[in-house]
C-alpha cells in the first residue's frame, strides 16, 4: 500500500467521521428537544386560554381572591385582591399577578364596588408574580418579589410555599375569572 492511497483513507475516514458528528450531535443534545410540558399545568391552561378568547393580551384583569388570616391583626380576617396583565408578545414577564389584600369584603360591598375598586383600596402590592413561560412557577425568566411590613416589593426565593400559593391563585380564582369574561 503506497502513503498517498493511506493517508486518502484517512481523511475520507476523518470526513465521515464529521459529517456523522454533525448529524447525530445535534439530535443527541438535550437543548434541541423541547421540554415536556403537562397539559394541567395552570399557566399553560391561562396561555392557551388568554390566547384563544382575549387575542394573547389581557390588560388590567382584577379578580377578588381568597379570604385569609392577617399575621398582623390575627383577629381579623383579610382578603386577596389580583391584578393580572398577560401579554404573549413579551419574551419577559408575559403574566404579572400582583396581590393587594382589604379587609375582608362582605357581600353589601360587593355590590356596591368593582375588583377594581377594592385593588385601589388597599394600600400596597404584597407580593408580584413575574411568569415567562408556561411551566412550574421558579423556571428561568420567573420572578417573585414580596413586600416585607412597610417596605416595597423586593426579590424573594422561590419556595415549595411560593409555586402552591401561585398554582392556587391561578387555578382557583384566574382560570374561573378568565373564562367568566
Amino acid at each position: 500500500m503506497n502513503a498517498v492511497s493511506k493517508w486518502t483513507r484517512v481523511a475520507r475516514g476523518a470526513v465521515l467521521a464529521g459529517c456523522l458528528a454533525g448529524i447525530l450531535l445535534p439530535a443527541l443534545s438535550g437543548k434541541d428537544k423541547p421540554a415536556y410540558l403537562d397539559p394541567n399545568d395552570p399557566t399553560l391552561r391561562f396561555f392557551q386560554l388568554a390566547d384563544n378568547s382575549k387575542g394573547g393580551k389581557v390588560t388590567e384583569l382584577y379578580v377578588v381572591a381568597g379570604v385569609y388570616r392577617d399575621p398582623a391583626a390575627p383577629d381579623e380576617d383579610a382578603q386577596q385582591i389580583l391584578k393580572v396583565d398577560y401579554d404573549k408578545t413579551k419574551v419577559f414577564g408575559k403574566l404579572q399577578i400582583v396581590v393587594r389584600s382589604v379587609g375582608k369584603i362582605h357581600p353589601d360591598q360587593m355590590k356596591a364596588y368593582s375588583a377594581k375598586d377594592f385593588f385601589g383600596f388597599g394600600l400596597s402590592d404584597q407580593v408580584k408574580f413575574i411568569k415567562t413561560e408556561a411551566g412550574p412557577f421558579g423556571k428561568p425568566g420567573d420572578m417573585y418579589l414580596h413586600s416585607m411590613t412597610d417596605r416595597p416589593l423586593s426579590s424573594s426565593p422561590i419556595t415549595d410555599e411560593v409555586r402552591k400559593s401561585y398554582e392556587t391563585l391561578v387555578t382557583d380564582h384566574l382560570l374561573p375569572a378568565l373564562e367568566k369574561k
